[in-house]
């Protein structure tokens, strides 16, 4: 008995009492294996060039995109995911599509540097690579086509796939992209190359950095073939529609906005479920933090520990090197 009545037993904080304890109550952990690197790298620098609005993250260099992919297979990271910015764009963003083009290149030295220990993973988009910044190809008036579009990822595919990619992430949201994507690997012999569909991918605010990260040629926005951000069972079709189409991994992005659509497509799908930290989410916590407004560390590690309570078995994220190694030196 107390001063404030009789408790029947029911004592929660009995379970928070120290570190030991909640360590081994924790319903969610972070494993160094879930956490995909994004990378980008450049062509026609010779050094590195800092993304002001994502300190820490650079425009690599050939030479230093092995490195970095050494040092993140080193610290355990499960995967890496590779952009590509090209020296040249046209309007079919032709980079793309050249077996030698700097994201064919990269998947070739990357494959190299650390053959099966990670997964290498590429972006299957023509963002990067067209002058006007689209993800898809113009028609004559100006708007996306839909269908020539899945030309150009299918032909996409087919390189990245010849240039030794284990997954590739088809993240333009054309209607019927991973079905033109999985038929085009399996008739170019490339079964066993995987496809992590870009499935619920909003037309967000907390892009804005990843543009200046791929030098955005883009003009206007992407919200005719992006998804509303006040849509969320729209997700949930869109999930069907990539499973039914072939997927064998689906993402939603980004992932701090949209925790309850991950949630909603975790609870529903069938295969394996990301979720991409995105490039606004890394920011604000680099400001605030660099501000002295909160703790770096402990921001980091909450909003990835929500991300995968939420439901993703994996976290693509800018900081997946540095946690990794951290979730390394605690054990």
């Amino acid at each position: 008995m107390t001063t404030h009545g009789t408790y029947p037993g029911a004592r929660p904080r009995r379970l928070r009492q120290n570190p030991a304890v909640r360590r081994l109550v924790a319903e969610t952990r972070l494993h160094p294996s879930e956490l995909i690197l994004p990378l980008f790298v450049r062509e026609g620098i010779s050094e590195p060039v800092p993304i002001s609005s994502m300190p820490g993250v650079v425009q690599h260099t050939r030479d230093t995109l092995r490195r970095a992919a050494a040092e993140a297979v080193a610290a355990g990271v499960g995967g890496l995911m590779l952009f590509g910015l090209p020296e040249h764009k046209d309007a079919l963003g032709s980079a793309g599509t050249d077996p030698d083009g700097i994201l064919q290149v990269a998947i070739r030295d990357v494959v190299a540097e650390v053959g099966d220990a990670t997964v290498v993973m590429s972006d299957l988009c023509l963002d990067e690579h067209t002058d006007h910044g689209h993800c898809g190809v113009l028609d004559a008036s100006g708007k996306v086509d839909n269908d020539a579009t899945l030309e150009r990822y299918a032909e996409m595919a087919r390189v990245q796939a010849d240039a030794g990619v284990h997954v590739v992430g088809p993240s333009g949201m054309m209607d019927g992209q991973v079905a033109a994507v999985r038929r085009a690997l399996d008739r170019a012999g490339h079964q066993d190359v995987a496809v992590l569909a870009y499935t619920a991918k909003y037309a967000s605010a907390f892009y804005g950095p990843f543009r200046e990260a791929v030098n955005s040629s883009l003009s206007g926005d992407r919200r005719t073939y992006q998804q509303d951000p006040a849509n969320g069972r729209e997700a949930l079709r869109e999930l069907a529609l990539d499973v039914a189409e072939g997927a064998d991994m689906v993402m939603v992005k980004p992932a701090l906005a949209y925790l309850d659509v991950l949630r909603q497509v975790a609870d529903a799908s069938e295969v394996p479920v990301a979720a991409y930290q995105i490039s606004g989410e890394y920011a604000m916590v680099e400001a605030a933090a660099r501000n002295g407004w909160l703790d770096r560390e402990r921001a980091i590690m909450e909003t990835l520990i929500s991300i995968r309570r939420a439901g993703a078995g994996s976290v693509l994220t800018y900081w997946a090197t540095e946690v990794a190694q951290w979730l390394r030196a605690e054990r």
